[in-house]
């Protein structure tokens, strides 16, 4: 009987455990949308995805099954009238595609989905998502939100003097104001009275200021009041570029507020910033670390890539708000590091290639965001739609010579850097060091993009194409006496620009290397804050992580130091206004380090498509601390790092169904004592790299002595 009683006690531990550790799938997406109800579909062929979740270190999912349905009641019952796949042996989470019957225009569906883990034990089905079909249903189509409004109460309202207040939202946001006047003064006669609004995102001597300088924005309006509980006031705004959704009114960027004839004592509960932006989840990813300064950088540079959003397209911030290629390929990187979202960086690549800009190298950057898509989503088919233009458009190589592959644009117009004193002086030649370095890495880039989608010959042909300017580079453009990359050809100058895209790019073999990093970091800030992209991941991928956090957390003049000085809530379009007088002060391509510090600090990055393997390569430098969390398409990734003197401890949480591979940091490349989870570990070795591949999902704790 005990024996009995103790068998039982036995199994209902473990059926708890079993329950506890595999639970339903959640993070449902459709058409790579979390809330897919907020919008319609047009894609007769939806995929779906889902996060897996199991406490098991290392588990994956071996089997789902997904079912559809015209009503939530069928779902309930396990009854799907349009879809069920029933069990499908296979470990993918995410871009499942439909495989029911036709699905109907304009209509609501409703789908769940359960999984199966590595012991064969299935989950409990998912919560219940709503799909909603549009007026049409076609082949690819790439669905997006509305754009919303949240709501913002002041942090401070300054009283000037009587009836006159300064209102401080605390950061700048694309949006107007909403004045709640309170019930007890509604009997009050305060009809007739007429009240000035001065909005504007920079103050000066304690007031709004009225002549703030280049784009920075101020507006003036009146509001008359006439007994209404509540008014709207509208900025007088721009109307030029992307136009904005009519159920907001006209919108700016603003985050003062000056009232002049006010009527009454106004409080903080009167007034709200209605703040227009795409949806988005600000708890997505997190960032702390033991270096004040780089977290105030963080926290600028992630807040920059919600408000920036306010036309439902990337743009150029408020001077133009237009969509520009490079503007987009950074503004996607760092989105994708703050957001498990995708669409928004989807349909601004796809609106570029039917309205695509004038510089050469923004061209370019079109096969770039391609694959960045690819890369965070897993998902081909934008790839597929559009391979042809990104083959025949945007690679450029009908502008290669014969003679040894390298382009000449000289009948085309190159960029370098924006503005124009951001280049170094750059030395421009018909074949330049910039164009081509771009070149060759959008050829690599094609080459993969031409095997996802099984072309094999076109990938042969990107190869070989790449193999040939990788050496005409070396030939053409490396000047033996110094050690370092001209502009151009038969130019005498090396700029910054030069050296550090090549070695971002892969084009500087290991024996030039020291000169060239030499070089580069000799330079520090010579460039935009579009181009710090690039001249710190070159430092990164050539292991110079100290040099890019002193670049990060400088306070000179270059740097995301001075925006915040300059007071400026959202990245700048320079460095400061000294750098161009006509800038603004709300332009996503400043905001370079929302993914430098995900994805090099941290060292988070895909190696597989979707993220099915992921790269946690930590470069933290001079840095003793720090804690991540960083979002994917399946599942929240956590980082923390602990150094002391003589021990460094990693503590890891990896999504299931995922593997990792885990670099230990240079700075712990001298350490000989490795356990994982309590365990001694032997690392494998790649030159220098000391590693761990793969490391399975779950929980895990690395302590380096």
């Amino acid at each position: 009987m005990i024996k009995q009683i103790k068998l039982g006690l036995l199994l209902l531990l473990l059926t708890t455990n079993m329950v506890f550790a595999l639970s339903a799938p959640s993070g449902l997406m459709c058409e790579l949308m979390a809330n897919p109800q907020e919008t319609t579909i047009q894609d007769s062929s939806p995929e779906f995805g889902w996060i897996v979740n199991s406490d098991v270190s290392g588990d994956m999912q071996q089997a789902y099954q997904v079912m559809l349905a015209s009503s939530c009641s069928l779902l309930d019952q396990n009854k799907p009238d349009k879809w069920d796949s029933k069990k499908v042996a296979s470990a993918d989470s995410v871009n499942i595609s439909y495989a029911g019957s036709a699905l109907a225009v304009n209509r609501s569906y409703f789908w769940k989905v359960r999984i199966w883990n590595n012991a064969n034990e299935p989950s409990d089905w998912s919560s219940i998502q709503e799909i909603k079909t549009g007026p049409s249903l076609n082949g690819y189509h790439t669905a997006r939100y509305k754009q919303v409004s949240s709501e913002i109460s002041p942090i401070t309202i300054k009283k000037i003097q009587v009836d006159h207040y300064l209102i401080d939202f605390g950061k700048d946001a694309f949006g107007y104001l909403r004045w709640d006047i309170p019930q007890r003064l509604l009997s009050e006669n305060l009809s007739g009275t007429t009240v000035e609004f001065h909005f504007g995102e920079k103050l000066k001597n304690g007031f709004v200021d009225r002549k703030p300088g280049g784009t920075i924005r101020y507006y003036q309006a009146k509001q008359s009041l006439d007994g209404s509980a509540s008014y709207e006031i509208h900025p007088p705004g721009v109307t030029l570029g992307i136009a904005i959704p009519a159920d907001f009114g006209r919108i700016a960027p603003f985050r003062y507020v000056e009232l002049v004839n006010c009527p009454y004592p106004v409080t903080l509960g009167d007034f709200k910033q209605l703040s227009v932006h795409y949806p988005f989840d600000d708890n997505a990813a997190s960032f702390v670390s033991d270096n004040i300064i780089l977290n105030q950088i963080w926290q600028l540079c992630h807040y920059s890539i919600k408000p920036t959003s306010f036309c439902g397209v990337y743009v150029d911030g408020d001077r133009e708000r237009k969509p520009y290629e490079a503007d987009a390929y950074i503004n996607q990187l760092c989105h994708y590091c703050v957001d498990r979202e995708f669409t928004l960086a989807r349909y601004s690549h796809e609106y570029l290639l039917e309205h695509p800009t004038w510089p050469t190298e923004w061209k370019q950057h079109s096969i770039m965001i391609a694959w960045a898509d690819y890369l965070y989503t897993g998902n081909s088919e934008s790839l597929a739609e559009h391979y042809d233009k990104l083959k025949n458009t945007k690679l450029l190589s009908q502008y290669a010579r014969t003679s040894d592959g390298l382009l000449n644009t000289a009948k085309l117009r190159d960029i370098v850097d924006w503005p124009v004193t951001e280049r170094d002086k750059y030395d421009f030649k018909p074949v330049n060091t910039v164009i081509n370095a771009f070149y060759y890495h959008t050829l690599t880039l094609m080459e993969k993009i031409a095997i996802v989608l099984g072309k094999t010959e076109d990938a042969r042909i990107f190869s070989q194409q790449a193999r040939q300017v990788y050496q005409s580079y070396q030939s053409v453009f490396y000047d033996q006496s110094t050690g370092l990359y001209i502009d151009g050809q038969d130019s005498s100058h090396s700029s910054l620009h030069a050296n550090m895209l090549p070695l971002a790019f892969g084009l500087v073999p290991e024996k030039n290397k020291a000169a060239v990093v030499d070089f580069v970091k000799s330079k520090k800030m010579a460039c935009s804050v579009y181009a710090a992209q690039y001249l710190l991941e070159g430092l990164y991928l050539a292991g110079e992580e100290q040099a890019a956090l002193d670049l990060i957390v400088s306070q000179d003049s270059r740097s995301w130091s001075n925006m915040i000085r300059e007071g400026s809530t959202i990245t700048m379009e320079a460095w400061g206004i000294a750098y161009k007088p006509n800038q603004d002060w709300n332009h996503a391509w400043g905001a370079a380090p929302a993914n430098i510090i995900p994805r090099f600090i941290a060292g988070i990055r895909p190696v597989q498509a979707g993220f099915a393997k992921a790269l946690i390569h930590p470069q933290p430098a001079a840095l003793n601390h720090f804690q991540i969390k960083t979002p994917t398409i399946r599942g929240e990734i956590t980082v923390t790092m602990d150094r002391k003197t003589d021990i460094c401890t990693f503590k890891m949480n990896i999504p299931a169904n995922m593997t990792a591979r885990f670099v230990l940091p240079k700075n712990c490349e001298s350490y000989t004592s490795i356990t994982l989870d309590g365990k001694p570990v032997t690392l494998q070795k790649q030159g220098k790299m000391r590693f761990i591949d793969p490391l399975p999902s779950g929980d895990h704790t690395l302590i380096a002595q």
